[in-house]
């Protein structure tokens, strides 16, 4: 799993957004960590990791954030919530996202998301984005927060 020493780019990015990080002590516990352990947690606009927590859980997390609506943000405290089709744009968001980070992109997610055991249709995160991902790419486009030509416009959804 991608770990990144640095954690200065995540900060940026995810400021992008209006999103704050805190990165946590590895001893610390989590705050809003869904999954716990080393998992990213998020309570209102702040993103919680550790310097342990890999990559794809921050930038899961993240999408979580970005994706859902206004009043959801304003209440959010560890569930994200959201259908499944949120949650898909969130998978598709998080590989896009993960290109704007260097030493990360999408080659690497890939790995991370299937190691850690995300699960799709056709049994990989790559074929799933290549393959099957039509319908997130139209709920993100939808949404605004994609472009046609599936560039994020660093805009949260409304």
């Amino acid at each position: 799993m991608l770990i990144l020493a640095d954690d200065s780019r995540i900060r940026e990015l995810l400021g992008r957004f209006g999103l704050g990080y805190l990165r946590m002590e590895d001893t610390e516990t989590i705050p809003g960590s869904y999954w716990g352990d080393f998992e990213a947690g998020l309570v209102g606009d702040r993103l919680y990791a550790r310097r342990s927590t890999p990559l794809h859980s921050i930038l899961h997390e993240a999408c979580h954030w970005i994706c859902m609506d206004q009043d959801r943000r304003a209440r959010l405290h560890t569930d994200a919530g959201g259908d499944d089709a949120e949650e898909d744009a969130v998978c598709y968001l998080q590989i896009l996202l993960a290109d704007a980070i260097p030493g990360a992109g999408r080659e690497r997610i890939f790995a991370d998301m299937d190691d850690w055991g995300y699960s799709f249709r056709l049994g990989s995160a790559r074929a799933w984005f290549e393959q099957d991902a039509e319908d997130a790419r139209a709920w993100l486009i939808g949404h605004g927060l994609i472009d046609r030509d599936a560039r994020p416009t660093w805009r949260v959804r409304l």
